[in-house]
């Protein structure tokens, strides 16, 4: 009898058992007729090959995240790609469904009830739990048996040894085999009385013993070859792939790794968990912080050659209830040699900030949330003005980036050294313009707005999500109207956003939802540009960021309403009235430009007008 002719009568076989085998079976003996028998091409080779398509076709998964979930499995082989799509937060039920149809099993959802509890006694829960297996209760000759690893064919032999019974394996969920397994143990632990419980129980039979990572020398261990090219790599290929963080992840049974690459966290690779200790610590000795401090948080600074260039990681280890979680950011200084031409403002905006930032005295503010590039639109402001003829100095927490030709000091809570006592101390060196890296309290704006009436230019920071809501942030934090009204010049608010790949892009037709957005801000286009995503920038489509801005400038009759303490809404409606372009109509500029897309737009800008 041939191949074919076996795998058809195996494909025949229904719940309840065999039939009888053709006549041409009948010298295999009974066992054969028992066994289960995948098809010609083993599961895992048809599963890594179609399970993505299949899940981005249904819509259970986008096409970023299945190229995301493939370069991890090209990096961490032995991962399945079913599992870092769950790791994604991907439907499990669309991951398991598809799995069923692409191994040719049925799919079933369980309750306790399907459970057959004899037989699950006999497997243990932590070997049901740990392999992804629950016995069902079944009739007939083979016992139906849930898998959530159809592919694991020693598993389900493992099973069948086990029981001594033929397997007929259907693909479930791993939540319900959790939830079952939970069930059951309530049951159990409620249904036990304490004096069968501790029968037969002597005082010696439980030895507490030392944990496992207590005993590790982790200073040996991170000083291992493989954790310092491990350590090494993760910096080398952040930096090659343009990335502002790393970050070291610990979960319960695995390592993640992830960079911000343009603003956006991608997961890159899944190291051994058992690695994750000895990583940390490695990260720790080359910041010359403490390792045998696990408790407490720790900073660090790591000053590294990359691809040829110095570099400055910042190193922050948090302790979680998973262990100790690392985040590293890269200060490159090519980051933020950028120009002010190159930022992506208007020609007029572009225009009047040059104008600003050659004022003589006064205050100019740049606002916006962590990450929107205020730090590089200061630099480049400062990099602007001529430091031969002007006295330049900063004051700033930390002092990211070393300039040129600039006094940079920095602040030192811890012995009195504020960004309120630098900048007093500052002011007796005879400086022409004085930026402060962020005004946070009171105290600090009012000597600074000091500074801008007695003949200086004074530039900072302020973390607002718009530019008018400057003027009542500082008004909140205690400074006088009437004194913010006679020395603010202009706020900067500002957004990143990402850049379409200019090797991938293309012009389309736009969706409704894109188009019904740009009918609201007065634009009409029969196609948009996107990008379709290619090698060059990670199938993203998206490629650099440009900014989006939002300038107030203070005329006499703003000022004169400042007096009178207006609430946010009220002074951002005055804003739009008197011309102030938003953040949002910049963007759809952008949007109209090709620079960007809507949905780009929108994400930045969700609490803005």
């Amino acid at each position: 009898m041939s191949k074919d002719e076996i795998n058809k009568w195996f494909k025949s076989v229904d719940a309840d058992g065999p039939s009888v085998p053709p006549a041409s079976m009948s010298g295999m003996g009974k066992s054969l007729s028992e066994l289960w028998s995948p098809d010609d091409e083993p599961a895992e080779a048809s599963g890594a090959r179609d399970l993505g398509q299949m899940l981005v076709d249904v819509g259970a998964v986008t096409a970023a995240q299945l190229d995301n979930a493939r370069s991890i499995t090209s990096k961490t082989p032995g991962r399945l790609l079913a599992d870092i799509f769950f790791d994604m937060g991907a439907d499990e039920l669309a991951i398991q469904g598809a799995v069923a149809s692409l191994n040719s099993l049925a799919f079933r959802r369980f309750e306790t009830d399907d459970v057959d509890e004899k037989r699950l006694a006999r497997l243990t829960h932590d070997f049901c739990k740990t392999h992804g297996v629950m016995p069902l209760v079944s009739s007939g000759n083979r016992m139906t048996l849930g898998v959530t690893y159809p592919e694991n064919l020693l598993i389900i032999d493992e099973v069948r040894h086990k029981l001594g019974v033929a397997i007929k394996p259907v693909v479930v969920c791993r939540k319900d085999i959790a939830a079952a397994i939970e069930a059951l143990k309530e049951d159990e632990d409620n249904g036990a009385e304490v004096d069968d419980i501790i029968a037969g129980i002597e005082e010696d039979d439980v030895e507490v013993v030392k944990t496992e990572d207590e005993e590790v020398d982790l200073e040996k261990v991170a000083g291992e070859s493989p954790v310092i090219r491990l350590v090494n790599y993760l910096i080398f290929n952040a930096v090659k792939e343009g990335a502002s963080d790393i970050h070291v992840e610990p979960q319960e049974k695995r390592l993640r790794i992830r960079y911000r690459i343009d603003g956006v966290l991608f997961e890159m690779m899944n190291p051994p968990h058992h690695m994750h200790a000895a990583i940390i610590s490695r990260l720790k000795i080359m910041s010359n912080l403490d390792i045998s401090e696990r408790r407490l948080p720790q900073d660090g600074r790591i000053r590294a050659m990359v691809h040829g260039r110095k570099l400055d990681l910042r190193l922050s280890t948090l302790p979680t209830a998973s262990g100790e979680k690392a985040v590293m950011r890269i200060l490159d200084t090519r980051s933020i040699q950028v120009s002010l031409d190159d930022l992506g403002m208007d020609e007029d905006t572009l225009l009047i900030w040059k104008h600003q930032i050659d004022q003589p005295h006064g205050i100019v503010l740049v606002t916006g949330p962590t990450g929107s590039g205020k730090t590089t639109t200061l630099y480049s402001s400062l990099r602007q003005m001529d430091k031969d003829r002007l006295n330049v100095s900063t004051v700033e927490d930390p002092v990211e980036y070393h300039l040129g030709g600039i006094t940079q000091v920095q602040t030192h809570e811890r012995i009195g050294m504020t960004f309120a006592a630098a900048l007093r101390s500052l002011l007796r060196q005879d400086p022409d313009v004085v930026m402060v890296g962020e005004i946070r309290d009171g105290e600090t704006a009012r000597i600074a707005i000091q500074a801008s009436l007695t003949g200086h230019l004074v530039l900072s920071t302020l973390h607002t999500n718009d530019a008018p809501s400057s003027i009542t942030r500082l008004i909140n934090i205690g400074v006088e109207p009437f004194l913010i009204g006679a020395s603010v010049n202009a706020t900067l608010a500002q957004r990143l956003v990402r850049r379409i790949c200019d090797n991938c892009k293309i012009q389309k037709p736009p969706t409704s939802d894109v188009a019904e957005h740009l009918a609201m801000q007065g634009i009409a286009l029969d196609e948009v540009w996107a990008g379709q995503g290619c090698d060059k920038c990670r199938n993203t489509g998206y490629a650099g960021r440009v900014g989006l801005y939002e300038l107030l400038i203070l005329d006499d009759t703003l000022r004169d309403k400042i007096v009178s303490n207006p609430s946010v809404t009220e002074f951002r409606r005055i804003c739009v009235e008197r011309g102030m372009v938003t953040l949002r109509t910049d963007g759809f500029r952008k949007v109209q430009n090709g620079r960007t897309t809507v949905d780009e737009v929108l994400r930045v800008t969700e609490n803005t007008i």
